[in-house]
C-alpha cells in the first residue's frame, strides 16, 4: 500500500473502549494513536501515577479509505467516524498536522491541557513552529493560557492540545 493512500481518520469509540480498539489495530499492524497522559490518583494513603487516555473515546487511525470501510464493517468494536459538519464527510487529518499533534501529545506530560475546540477559538494567535526542546518541530498557535505562553496544536473539529510553557525564544513564526 502506498504512503499517499494512507489517511489519518479521527474515530469515536463508545464506553471508553479506545484501548481495546487500539489493541485490535496493533494486532492487525495498523498505525494508530491514542493521546495518553499520566494522571495522579489517591489510592489509600499514597498517590499512584497512571497512564490513561487524555481524551476518552478518541483514537486516530491511519488507513486507506477502502481498508477503513472494510475495518468498520468487519469489527465488532463500536467505532464511528467523527464527521465534518460542514461537508458531511469523515474528518481526515493531514499528515503534517497529525505529526505535530503526536509530537506534543506523545510526551505524556501531566501539564498538557486538552481542549475541545469551538468555532472561533485560537484565531487570534500567531501560527508558530517550536524550534527546540521536547516539542521541537510541532506547529500550532501561540496563545497565553492559564498564565503561561503555550503552543496549541489543533485537529480541526476534534481536539486540541496545549503544550507546557514555551519561552518565546524557542518558537518561530510560520508564514501561512
Amino acid at each position: 500500500m502506498s504512503e499517499e493512500s494512507l489517511l489519518w481518520y479521527a474515530i469515536r469509540v463508545t464506553y471508553n473502549r479506545e484501548l481495546s480498539v487500539k489493541a485490535d489495530l496493533d494486532k492487525r499492524g495498523v498505525e494508530n494513536f491514542v493521546p495518553m497522559q499520566y494522571k495522579l490518583y489517591e489510592q489509600g494513603e499514597k498517590m499512584v501515577r497512571k497512564l490513561e487516555p487524555s481524551v476518552h473515546n478518541l483514537i486516530f487511525v491511519r488507513m486507506s479509505r477502502e481498508d477503513m470501510r472494510d475495518y468498520k464493517r468487519s469489527t465488532s468494536l463500536p467505532i464511528r467516524y467523527i464527521m465534518d459538519r460542514s461537508t458531511g464527510s469523515p474528518i481526515v487529518v493531514p499528515d503534517r498536522q497529525m505529526q505535530s499533534f503526536m509530537a506534543v501529545a506523545s510526551t505524556y506530560n501531566e501539564q498538557l491541557i486538552y481542549l475541545t475546540p469551538k468555532p472561533g477559538d485560537f484565531k487570534r494567535g500567531d501560527r508558530v513552529r517550536v524550534l527546540g526542546g521536547v516539542f521541537a518541530g510541532a506547529e500550532g498557535v501561540f496563545v497565553r493560557l492559564k498564565g503561561d505562553r503555550r503552543v496549541v496544536v489543533i485537529i480541526e473539529g476534534v481536539v486540541a492540545v496545549a503544550t507546557t510553557f514555551i519561552h518565546p525564544s524557542m518558537i518561530a513564526r510560520v508564514d501561512t
